[in-house]
């Protein structure tokens, strides 16, 4: 919408063609860049009646398509000057003080439990790659060590080293509320709850949390091909470093690194009020339909080949043929969620291999001495 002297203009734009917005030559940032830019003044025809403005507009010309894939420029660029990944720049004994800039509810009404996406401004003083973890400690005195602080509790960084803010200078949760029922009354045992992450989710903008790490190089992106083929698997909030690599390969504009692979995504969780993210994973599906596959398992919702629920296994299992040729061509393959995902992969996978004829030992041997294999549950 175009607003004008207190009045609405609806624009209309066909898809694929070429268009020209007007937009106020005020002062902000503008995260999109277009190649055709002049100053014009405008006059708006409302209902008959033409109003001059006093304003200046900045005339875009682009088409809808270039506009919508158009990324956002990322800095300092300096973060991609390092060679290894920073790891444990803080430890528990001396963590980083940071301060959290939002919490949101990221899940629907009829969600079973509550997820939260939080972002942490650690300005620029704790910086680390896609893939990588933050170790988060609960204010608090640890029940089992009295005078002592709790202990760590570690979550994978749900954004790219840019941040959501893509300035350097904060990191993204994704945080399940662990709440405990007992299962004789029903009703919720909050001294049973899970502290920390109760403690994200309850934070209020402003709020200190103390932070170690960054830690782990098991999930990090393999970046030295830009065109190889990334398969992720993800149950709940295990989509989080799965989150930072798409919207590294999709969405931001990093001088270094240009993603022309193919990145293919299943996310298992247990309804569509459940699901993580999802309209940046469909925005990228829409923009880049040549690098990104994007297939999701709703176990409440959908029913496998056989009747039952639907898990990430049967959505691996359904498109087998076409992931084992994958990782036979290089492909990386990453797992992340709950540890109690792997068995049903494991038995899938091995299952798919003895149909083909081979060796399910033997093929993950090989994909793991050729660092393919990439594998973070808690």
């Amino acid at each position: 919408m175009a607003r004008a002297l207190g009045a609405q203009i609806s624009l209309s734009v066909p898809v694929g063609s070429d268009s020209c917005i007007r937009t106020p030559a005020s002062k902000g940032h503008n995260n999109l860049s277009f190649h055709h830019t002049s100053w014009v003044s405008t006059s708006l025809e409302l209902k008959g009646r033409t109003i001059r403005s006093k304003y200046q507009y900045k005339v875009l010309c682009m088409s809808v398509q270039e506009a919508r894939k158009s990324k956002v420029a990322v800095n300092p660029i300096e973060l991609e000057d390092a060679k290894e990944p920073p790891l444990n720049l803080y430890k528990p004994k001396e963590p980083y003080t940071a301060t959290i800039v939002s919490v949101e509810r990221l899940v629907g009404p009829k969600a079973p439990g509550e997820t939260c996406h939080i972002v942490i401004d650690h300005g620029g003083n704790v910086p680390y790659w896609e893939g990588q973890s933050y170790g988060i400690i609960p204010p608090g005195e640890n029940p089992k060590k009295p005078g002592a602080p709790h202990n760590v509790r570690l979550y994978s960084i749900a954004s790219t080293r840019y941040g959501d803010s893509f300035d350097g200078k904060t990191a993204s949760l994704c945080v399940r509320r662990a709440v405990y029922y007992d299962p004789e009354t029903g009703k919720e045992d909050s001294s049973k709850n899970g502290i920390c992450s109760n403690f994200l989710c309850d934070s209020k903008p402003g709020d200190k949390v103390k932070l170690t790490g960054p830690s782990g190089k098991i999930m990090l992106l393999p970046e030295d091909d830009p065109n190889a083929t990334h398969i992720m698997i993800a149950t709940g909030t295990g989509i989080a470093p799965f989150r930072g690599y798409l919207r590294r390969m999709f969405m931001e504009s990093v001088p270094k690194y240009k993603f022309g692979g193919l990145a293919w995504l299943f996310l298992g969780v247990a309804n569509t009020d459940s699901l993580l993210y999802d309209d940046e994973f469909t925005s990228y599906l829409q923009d880049f339909p040549g690098n990104f596959r994007y297939d999701r398992a709703l176990s409440r919702e959908q029913r496998n080949k056989s009747g039952g629920k639907m898990y990430v296994q049967d959505k691996i299992e359904e498109y087998s043929d076409e992931i084992f040729k994958l990782l036979d061509e290089g492909a990386h393959i990453y797992f992340c969620g709950l540890k109690g995902m792997m068995p049903g992969i494991q038995n899938t996978l091995k299952r798919v291999a003895e149909q083909r004829g081979e060796s399910w030992e033997e093929k993950l041997s090989q994909l793991r001495k050729n660092k393919q294999w990439h594998v973070e549950v808690y």
